[in-house]
């Protein structure tokens, strides 16, 4: 097992990577205050990992309430099956809740978390490799809005995250290649050497080798915690970590969140992103062909869905949260392995980039 630490002065918190980590009886226990617990988990996960869970807790109070599966589930509707479980069992704001899921179950968890009885503490025990590299670390918590993805939500750390390995063994090939997709970006924005190892490790994270999971983990995990530590409310350096996002979003907030899954967004997003630093001169072509290259040997779409317009990405793109004064705020790449956060770049340089996508005109 790894452990990793979030530091953030009293709050805190470390990142177990390993096997079997909720196996064992009482494993959780130290990181539970009280003696009320309520599971939160999807009816995916619930028939793989619930039980296990459940007959490691000790404690003498111990719900769960199994919630159903899905982005367009992410809703403040759904979060509120978990206030009808918490109040209908009567649970006292001693109570902890544990996110056991994905993305989409970590960050509902956690938003109930931050606001039930004005906040309660939470556990993640992320399931994806999404949720283990990205969404259980950093304590950003909410729900989607119609308009626009993650739009209600609140920054809420949890007291420590459990990234077990064994729970990638059941996840779907097409889930786990989402996943890949946020390992990719953070060797992008800032850990070359991470970049280039994965590039070289294509074949043995295609394989889920057990030696290069636990490395995608406990890499990605350091850097988004190095992260969050020096900037926790996204103010400047944090933003970073939405390279591919805001494109990425469009897409999913045009498809309803019924189409592409978020990583599988954020990849297409990525390669936006780099097609648009080209354009600014700051990659050459041969870079953005490359990622274009490796996207594609993991699996990932590197083209906008059929439903996307110019039109539509742009009216998307215009409710997402990082929009200043009117202008879209990006994250793109003065090169690779060093990201900016932007909103000076001529618009007609994002226009020309969402056409060439919209008209599916592959750049490599």
């Amino acid at each position: 097992m790894k452990t990793l630490n979030v530091p953030l002065g009293d709050r805190s918190y470390p990142i177990f990577i390993g096997n079997a980590l909720f196996a064992a009886t009482g494993a959780l226990d130290a990181y539970i205050p009280g003696d009320e617990v309520l599971v939160v988990t999807n009816e995916t996960v619930a028939p793989l990992y619930l039980d296990g869970l459940l007959s490691s807790l000790t404690r003498s109070k111990v719900d769960s309430l199994i919630l159903p599966d899905g982005e367009k589930y992410k809703t403040l509707g759904t979060v509120e099956l978990i206030y009808n479980e918490l109040l209908a069992k009567r649970h006292s704001r001693e109570t902890t809740l544990i996110a056991l899921g994905g993305g989409v179950v970590g960050d509902m968890t956690g938003f109930a978390a931050a606001t039930y009885q004005r906040g309660v503490n939470f556990l993640q025990v992320p399931t994806t490799l999404l949720s283990q590299v990205d969404s259980s670390v950093g304590g950003k918590t909410g729900v989607n809005h119609p308009l626009g993805k993650n739009m209600v939500g609140a920054f809420y750390q949890p007291l420590a995250v459990f990234a077990d390995m064994a729970t990638l063994a059941t996840l779907p090939d097409r889930e786990y290649r989402a996943g890949v997709a946020e390992v990719v970006k953070y060797g992008l924005i800032g850990d070359l050497e991470f970049y280039q190892w994965i590039i070289e490790n294509t074949e043995s994270i295609n394989a889920r080798s057990e030696a290069a999971l636990e490395e995608m983990v406990y890499r990605s995990c350091q850097n988004k915690g190095d992260v969050v530590a020096r900037d926790e409310r996204e103010s400047n350096v944090r933003a970073t970590l939405n390279l591919g996002h805001t494109f990425g979003h469009a897409i999913e907030a045009v498809e309803g969140y019924r189409g592409l899954l978020h990583g599988e967004a954020v990849a297409v997003g990525m390669f936006m992103a780099a097609e648009m630093s080209r354009r600014l001169g700051w990659l050459t072509s041969d870079e953005v062909s490359a990622l274009g290259r490796l996207l594609e040997s993991l699996g990932l779409p590197t083209s906008v869905p059929a439903a996307m317009t110019p039109e539509n990405f742009l009216n998307a793109m215009a409710l997402d949260k990082k929009v200043s004064k009117g202008t879209v705020r990006l994250v793109l790449l003065k090169s690779v392995g060093q990201a900016v956060i932007t909103g000076d770049y001529p618009e007609e340089i994002l226009r020309e980039t969402i056409s060439v996508f919209c008209n599916q005109a592959v750049v490599f």
